[in-house]
């Protein structure tokens, strides 16, 4: 009985998923089976800590603009100035606004004091 060679293509897969471990240590970038494996893992720890960056960098900007506003007013949180921003209609999110809080506190001041005073006015007047 003649041999019979095998093809190339479970080869060249797992060479490709070699290249993809190539840096962990040991059997990890060595053994096939846990090269799958460890290549399946990472790719999931991967996906899980994207939604997971999104939440601390919101968690990030939240506490920077609560501890400039509240540096700047005691009667004036970070609740109150959303609050405040989503009733003025003006359209600054959260991490522009914790940028221009670290590299300029007196611009967002005197946006919290504009939309203070345009909300209270709106509120004297009966618009809203």
């Amino acid at each position: 009985m003649t041999r019979i060679k095998r093809g190339y293509i479970a080869r060249r897969r797992r060479t490709k998923i070699r290249l993809f471990v190539s840096s962990f240590r040991g059997a990890h970038s060595r053994l096939t089976r846990t090269i799958t494996q460890q290549k399946i893992r990472a790719l999931v720890s991967a996906h899980r800590d994207r939604d997971k960056q999104k939440r601390n960098f919101r968690c990030l900007w939240i506490t920077r603009l609560n501890a400039v506003i509240r540096e700047g007013g005691v009667l004036y949180s970070y609740s109150k100035l959303i609050h405040d921003l989503y009733r003025g209609r003006l359209l600054l999110n959260r991490k522009i606004l914790a940028q221009i809080a670290i590299s300029n506190r007196n611009c967002l001041y005197m946006i919290s004091n504009e939309i203070r005073k345009e909300v209270d006015w709106k509120e004297y007047t009966g618009i809203i």
